[in-house]
């Protein structure tokens, strides 16, 4: 498969979110404006497609090896890494004061939106650079910070983040990894980790572990987890790299998709040998890791979008080439002609220019949020985040499926390549929290929590901007469908989302995400057809206006078909018997 970066999309939209938002006002983005985004991307691209790209099909096939206890990627890993590093990319949007380049997040997002398409496998290690370095400049000390995040930066070291065990899956209060205190401020740390991303590989002299453990006299449940740094080679005074740390990979997990991406069991201290030190306060370990997780949840969003993107790509190079069947002349015709392959690209197509423009929004909100004590401006992104990353995520799956649709049966075999974008994204709704608990979050914790202040807030904008476009003859029809489905919301709001018990409310959470992310998808669609500039070019403009109407007439009656699976809440759930 190749890729091309959708740069005329990516352009538009980052000039959106940085004007929307006021980025340009903002003093400490000063200098940091659209024509630098547009350097940044034309680099990124080039990268991406020429370097990347070739790359992905073969760790695909080839997969990582795991032999004499040593985890080694694909051919080609090694190399790319080290142009990956070498190039600066790991620290694009990390503090210069470390090396990092200090982009902002709306110039980094379409960025990192490119190596998902050109290699998801390849680059999951970035994000966990960028949350990991995120922890430590929010939580650790200063000595920490300058032993380790120079070299994360750089990518001479990664970053691995142990969560998961054995026996403890999401329920990270169930953890048994345990922290014992030494004279000298350090801890003994033992346990087992699985599901760990780059927990082990061949492309970086040191790999550093945040686990999280607990400590004897620790509270029980969640309360009660600490978050320790162990690296795989101990880290001298002076940032060098030491002795063996007893952090032993005991093997690889042979999974569905993302072959290239090392995936580990974790042994830490089988000889008793292994140390970390504390990040933060003992016992506040989960609020730290937040952090990455949630940078982990927006990258998973934007994976869905780029998965969905390379599939795009691939199903309309097919359809433009691949000839079957005749038009009403009895000429044969390419199966681009044909009204259901047009749906389902035009589907595709208007599914992910709306997520990535709901991703690149996010990206720009959190921005303005760094310099921005506003409390509203904080609730918006975090009611955002599970819509965009279980949302965008299922969609991707979905768009896959239609990839392989439209390659009929030469996208049911392996030569094609489509396949693997089918594998690889089934595993996007499941790291780093499921669909379901990303809707629980969205229910319980967002929209319950503050007693849907921030979804009103939300509605409300939606609701105005529809209502100002409502006159607009080629945007009316969808402007008012936007608008019923904002009506239907409020109004489960006020007499079922907020009065209910959970235990009613949980087993339609995710078709009310469903309903959000959709509602949020057609709102960004409209939004860009009323941002667009009045020199954009006409055929691009009224593609434009043809992804909005789609939306409207395709996907937004499934919101509310959502919504009414909502207010009714009988699923039968509680009279089935299993």
């Amino acid at each position: 498969m190749t890729y091309q970066a959708p740069y005329k999309d990516m352009q538009l939209l980052v000039a959106q979110a940085y004007q929307q938002h006021g980025l340009d006002k903002l003093e400490s983005l000063e200098g940091f404006d659209t024509d630098l985004a547009n350097a940044v991307m034309e680099e990124a691209a080039k990268f991406a497609s020429g370097v990347l790209a070739p790359l992905n099909q073969i760790g695909d096939v080839q997969g990582c090896r795991f032999e004499e206890g040593k985890v080694i990627t694909p051919d080609g890993w090694k190399d790319a890494y080290r142009q990956f590093s070498e190039s600066g990319w790991i620290g694009l949007a990390l503090p210069e004061t470390f090396g990092g380049q200090g982009l902002p997040k709306y110039i980094a997002q379409p960025v990192n939106e490119m190596w998902l398409s050109a290699n998801l496998a390849f680059v999951m290690f970035q994000a966990l650079a960028q949350g990991g370095s995120e922890i430590l400049l929010k939580f650790a000390s200063e000595s920490l910070q300058a032993r380790y995040l120079p070299n994360i930066v750089s990518g001479a070291w990664s970053v691995a983040m142990a969560l998961t065990e054995p026996n403890a899956g999401s329920d990270l209060g169930a953890l048994t990894t345990k922290a014992l205190a030494q004279d000298d401020g350090t801890y003994k740390i033992k346990g087992q980790k699985i599901f760990i991303t780059y927990g082990d590989h061949d492309l970086t002299d040191n790999i550093a572990h945040l686990v999280m453990a607990r400590t004897p006299d620790a509270p029980a449940g969640s309360r009660g987890i600490s978050l320790f740094i162990v690296p795989k080679y101990r880290v001298n005074p002076d940032g060098s790299i030491g002795g063996f740390n007893d952090v032993c990979c005991t093997g690889i997990e042979h999974k569905m998709g993302l072959h290239g991406s090392p995936t580990c069991s974790i042994s830490y201290g089988e000889k008793d040998e292994c140390v970390g030190e504390l990040v933060g306060e003992l016992n506040q370990g989960l609020m730290a890791m937040f952090v990455l997780m949630n940078e982990a949840r927006l990258s998973c969003g934007l994976q869905g979008v780029a998965l969905g993107e390379l599939g795009y790509q691939s199903a309309l190079e097919y359809a433009k080439e691949r000839t079957q069947g005749t038009n009403e002349k009895g000429e044969r015709v390419a199966i681009i002609e044909h009204p259901d392959v047009k749906r389902m690209l035009l589907d595709m197509r208007s599914e992910t220019f709306a997520l990535r423009s709901l991703g690149y929004q996010i990206a720009a909100q959190i921005d303005l949020a760094d310099s921005n004590q506003n409390t509203a401006l904080h609730a918006r992104i975090a009611l955002l985040t599970p819509i965009f990353k279980a949302f965008a995520t299922e969609r991707a799956n979905v768009m896959a499926g239609q990839v392989v649709q439209v390659f009929g049966g030469m996208g049911f075999v392996e030569e094609t390549g489509v396949a693997q974008i089918m594998r690889d994204a089934r595993i996007t709704t499941i790291y780093e929290g499921t669909t379901g608990i990303q809707a629980r979050d969205l229910l319980m914790r967002k929209v319950r929590g503050d007693q849907g202040l921030a979804l009103k807030a939300l509605l409300c904008e939606i609701d105005d901007q529809a209502a100002k476009v409502e006159a607009n003859s080629a945007l009316s029809k969808t402007a008012e469908e936007i608008r019923h489905v904002v009506v239907k919301i409020r109004s489960l709001l006020d007499k079922a989302l907020l009065g209910q018990e959970e235990d009613s409310l949980l087993g339609v959470s995710v078709p009310f995400l469903d309903a959000m992310g959709t509602l949020c998808c057609a709102w960004q669609l409209m939004n860009t057809v009323v941002l667009a500039d009045d020199d954009i070019d006409d055929g691009y403009y009224q593609n434009l206006i043809a992804m909005v109407q789609f939306y409207g007439a395709f996907r937004l009656p499934t919101a509310m078909a959502a919504l009414q699976t909502v207010e009714s809440k009988s699923l039968g759930l509680q009279e089935y018997v299993f």
